[in-house]
């Protein structure tokens, strides 16, 4: 496995991590492309993104957070642990956060579909009693 330009810990991390999902370095296609957005010249001249595809699972992931490639390789391959582990019917701490919130959306949601739609409340509005408001 190729070492990525980040810490001991999180490249020790990131093999751990691809073993105990079984992810072999050979099930992973991997292309250089060109990014886009911030980073001026640097971007424009160098393919610092990194596209990957798990072979077996046909998942693809896109990476072109930083303006080095070997950052980028590294983000790219931690995304797409994260998804295999999703696949796989993990929790993942990001994955816990996001149905946290969605939960939070969905309540408000139903608490201003029940306070609109009530005929009473509505009557009140209209009316411009203060009761209610």
């Amino acid at each position: 496995m190729p070492v990525f330009a980040v810490s001991e810990e999180k490249n020790r991390w990131l093999r751990e991590r691809m073993e105990k999902l079984g992810v072999r370095e050979a099930d992973i296609e991997e292309k250089f492309v060109r990014s886009s957005g911030r980073g001026g010249q640097h971007v424009n001249k160098t393919s610092t993104c990194v596209w990957l595809r798990h072979i077996p699972t046909g998942l693809e992931v896109k990476c072109m957070k930083d303006r080095s490639q070997s950052i980028n390789r590294f983000l790219a391959r931690r995304e797409l642990l994260e998804k295999i582990g999703l696949l796989a019917g993990e929790v993942t701490p990001r994955a816990g956060k996001s149905d946290r919130l969605r939960k939070q959306k969905a309540k408000r949601n139903k608490r201003a579909r029940v306070k609109y739609q009530n005929p009473e409340n509505r009557a009140n509005e209209q009316k411009g009693n203060p009761e209610n408001t």
